[in-house]
């Protein structure tokens, strides 16, 4: 155990002194292309974020991106102990184009609880929070919660997301919530090099359905949207599979797979 330990503490300060040096891109030395620093910077951080894309992908109550995003967003919120505290902006964040009746369809269903109404949550502001509850994330003494992360990681995460679905090229060519879906989603999927994929190969279609859940045709101009807002690049997509790589200016977001 000591020994294990000790390697441990080894490959974190490896990890820490080739962060500091610049030598890291996406956790795996590369001294030939530049640093990245990432808003997530270490590899566990990047699969709790994987985790709870595919935690919702399983459970969101509600079908549809837009419906599929907020219940992301609300997740982050509230995963380490089944509560949190929302504002309006939040909501308006995510480019909704109804996010009062989506709101009502959560609580409606129980998935959702707060203390008032969905148009009390969407006008309260930063001085008046409003406080909101995930009943499926509380946690049991019965029953682990769906998550292994911690209370210190869970603000990391809901940062990164935030940064994401309101990046400043996404707002300005007004991108839907399923556009800003995908890119969350692309985001996690991407090799040490930024291309799109295991190994830089391609996201398979399928796959990709079931975190995005639009069809075919629609993908297309998702794709297309994230293109115009400098997100992706060098972009193909064929029956099979979306290849291509966030631009630079969005390596800082991407969370790299492991080699």
């Amino acid at each position: 155990m000591e020994a294990r330990r000790a390697e441990q503490a080894a490959a974190a300060a490896r990890l820490q002194h080739q962060q500091r040096t610049g030598n890291i891109t996406g956790g795996i030395t590369d001294n030939d292309g530049p640093a990245v620093t990432r808003v997530l910077t270490v590899p566990t951080q990047w699969e709790h974020a994987r985790s709870v894309l595919a935690y919702v992908a399983d459970h969101s109550p509600l079908p549809g991106p837009e419906a599929r995003l907020l219940v992301l967003m609300l997740t982050l919120r509230t995963a380490h102990t089944g509560t949190g505290n929302l504002v309006g902006q939040d909501i308006a964040a995510l480019g909704l184009t109804g996010p009062e009746d989506l709101v009502e369809e959560l609580t409606g269903c129980g998935w959702l609880t707060l203390p008032g109404t969905a148009g009390d949550l969407l006008a309260s502001r930063p001085e008046n929070p409003t406080p909101v509850r995930v009943p499926s994330l509380v946690p049991r003494e019965d029953k682990a919660g769906p998550f292994t992360f911690g209370k210190k990681m869970r603000p990391k995460l809901s940062g990164w997301a935030q940064k994401v679905i309101s990046d400043k090229k996404l707002r300005k060519t007004k991108a839907t919530a399923a556009t800003r879906l995908l890119a969350l989603t692309l985001a996690t999927q991407t090799d040490a090099s930024g291309r799109l994929g295991p190994g830089g190969q391609g996201i398979d279609l399928t796959a990709l359905a079931a975190w995005v859940p639009v069809g075919s045709g629609e993908l297309q101009h998702l794709v297309d949207q994230l293109a115009q807002a400098d997100w992706l690049t060098n972009v193909g997509l064929t029956g099979t599979h979306l290849t291509g790589q966030p631009t630079e200016r969005i390596l800082p977001l991407t969370c790299p797979l492991r080699a």
